[in-house]
């Protein structure tokens, strides 16, 4: 089922090399299943550069976000800061991000991870944009750092945590994204509980592609990628967790994703 009106990923990662084939059609795709406009994550300078000179092509039907993924934050530098500063005065650039701190996989020291993270933090503060955020086991020292600065708007992309965890962020604030992990059977069950404590105005709904395909398609894809266009099957997970109309749904997380980015 479609809606009438379009829904918006928050979170596709495009410019990862599963797409190199099929960039144009998964943007082809995506729009038929009603899915646009979609934001490209950028992960380090380059996939920001990259997210932004790609959306730059398609004008109002895709946006970028500029920033430095934790797992990256090893190759950061006030250079890399400086260089993602003027990527994020283009007007296709809407956050800030992919930023924050990750200490299950610490593939960049963890005083690292911190130093960059509030790096990134100053920077959407001094250009008055909403940040992106990633936090995995990472929560005491991620949140003592966004109120240390005095965060400004944020979205906590791919929640997966627990209800104390959700209503820090939600106490402070920001908004959360929701993935495929709400579809899978086992590993989705505490998220299933939990996604109807977050008001409709503070929820926004991502793929992550290629990245955490839903586990219950019917149709599973080739190599089990995800797409953005299996947004929609994501949507209707989390209305009827939320007990709510997929429509009903579907419209206040656009709205929502819309004035958080300050998309047209």
């Amino acid at each position: 089922m479609n809606n009438s009106d379009p829904i918006i990923d928050i979170g596709v990662n495009l410019m990862h090399r599963s797409f190199n084939q099929d960039r144009e059609t998964v943007v082809e795709k995506a729009t038929s299943a009603g899915v646009a406009p979609l934001v490209i994550t950028g992960t380090s300078l380059r996939s920001s550069q990259e997210a932004a000179r790609y959306a730059r092509q398609y004008p109002g039907k895709l946006y970028a976000t500029a920033g430095v993924h934790p797992h990256d934050a090893k190759s950061c530098s006030q250079e890399t800061i400086q260089k993602l500063k003027s990527l994020a005065t283009q007007p296709e650039v809407v956050a800030i991000g992919e930023c924050g701190l990750d200490y299950n996989r610490d593939f960049s020291p963890r005083d690292v991870q911190r130093r960059w993270f509030g790096e990134q933090i100053k920077l959407a503060m001094e250009l008055d944009m909403p940040l992106f955020l990633h936090e995995r086991e990472a929560h005491q020292d991620f949140v003592s750092m966004l109120k240390e600065h005095g965060a400004p708007k944020a979205v906590v992309h791919c929640f997966t945590g627990t209800y104390a965890e959700l209503k820090a962020y939600l106490d402070m604030g920001f908004h959360i994204g929701i993935t495929g992990w709400i579809c899978d059977e086992r590993r989705g069950k505490p998220l299933r509980d939990l996604v109807r404590n977050i008001p409709l105005d503070r929820l926004m709904v991502e793929t992550d592609a290629p990245f955490l395909t839903p586990r219950d398609l019917k149709e599973k894809p080739a190599e089990g990628r995800n797409e953005p266009a299996f947004l929609q099957h994501i949507l209707q997970a989390v209305a009827k967790c939320i007990g709510r109309p997929a429509e009903e749904v579907a419209k206040a997380t656009t709205e929502t994703a819309r004035a958080f980015f300050g998309l047209q």
